[in-house]
């Protein structure tokens, strides 16, 4: 069930689900019980919104410095980038995420956003107390799933420094499960990031597990890779109805679906259904709300 696009279901007379309801998902019911207990000794973040995007992959990016010679990285060292190189995977820039962040962070005054860019999107400042200064994070950059061996799955982030230097950049799930997070909302702008392994009882166990558990309580995920402009449009819209709005996120998730689907160039539920919501339903209007 966890795979599955509820968003996008028909229901009588052909309507979609999403039309009538506004739509949260559970991996398990322990991980309720387990929000509900944090939630209380949660200290509330001082400020509104940390964006990590636009991370430095390859060195063919033209951020990187031109008179760098070549290196040749162990590849032993990180069995992450190891899969990586031995794969098709190839981790491009994905130019639109710089365009999903600026579009985010509009809405939020100076003083209450922080915006992680290109070099400084790295593992030290995403592992660093700094982090749990905020209510909201944002990440859009690539993600990496791993359903046989969920340890493997990652964020991925800056892989080089400014001098050009390599530096791990992967944002593990046993480092996200040690990150201590205030923050109420976490958005995983990134392809796949709602999937991970099923194991009986427990649902799925994967990136939106470890940031609840690292004090998540909501997480918002991908069931598959978007266009990356439809992302951008999604992301805008998002915000704005949570934030100029002030709906919650159930709520902007649902009104932003409907926009979506109301535009004749974001139609069809590719471009809509793949973001779902996982985590508490608090602030959600009970008579409105199905929980699958």
């Amino acid at each position: 069930m966890q795979y599955i696009p509820f968003a996008s279901l028909p229901i009588e007379d052909n309507q979609l689900l999403f039309k009538h309801h506004q739509i949260i998902n559970l991996p398990s019911s322990s991980v309720l019980a387990s929000l509900r207990t944090n939630q209380q000794n949660k200290i509330p973040a001082n400020k509104k919104l940390a964006v990590i995007a636009d991370p430095i992959f390859s060195r063919n990016d033209i951020r990187l410095p031109k008179n760098k010679p070549p290196h040749t990285e162990d590849l032993e060292y990180d069995p992450i980038r190891s899969a990586i190189y031995s794969s098709d995977l190839k981790l491009s820039r994905v130019i639109g995420t710089r365009q999903e962040a600026e579009g985010i962070l509009a809405f939020v005054p100076e003083s209450q956003k922080i915006a992680v860019l290109g070099f400084d999107a790295n593992l030290a400042f995403v592992t660093s107390p700094e982090l749990s200064n905020y209510s909201i994070v944002h990440f859009a950059t690539h993600g990496i799933l791993n359903r046989e061996q969920p340890d493997l799955s990652a964020i991925v982030l800056s892989l080089f420094d400014e001098q050009g230097n390599p530096q791990n950049g992967f944002l593990r799930l046993y480092e996200i499960f040690n990150l201590n997070l205030a923050a109420d909302l976490v958005v995983l702008s990134t392809s796949e990031s709602g999937l991970g392994k099923e194991i009986e009882g427990e649902g799925l166990i994967g990136l939106t597990r470890g940031f609840m558990y690292a004090g998540a309580t909501r997480v918002l995920v991908s069931l598959w890779s978007i266009d990356d402009d439809a992302t951008a449009e999604f992301m805008t819209k998002f915000y704005g109805f949570m934030l100029q709005d002030n709906l919650t996120p159930s709520a902007a998730l649902n009104a932003t679906q409907k926009h979506m689907q109301n535009h004749s160039k974001w139609s069809h539920p590719y471009y809509w259904a793949a973001f779902t919501l996982q985590g508490d339903w608090v602030g959600m209007n009970p008579s409105n709300a199905a929980s699958p």
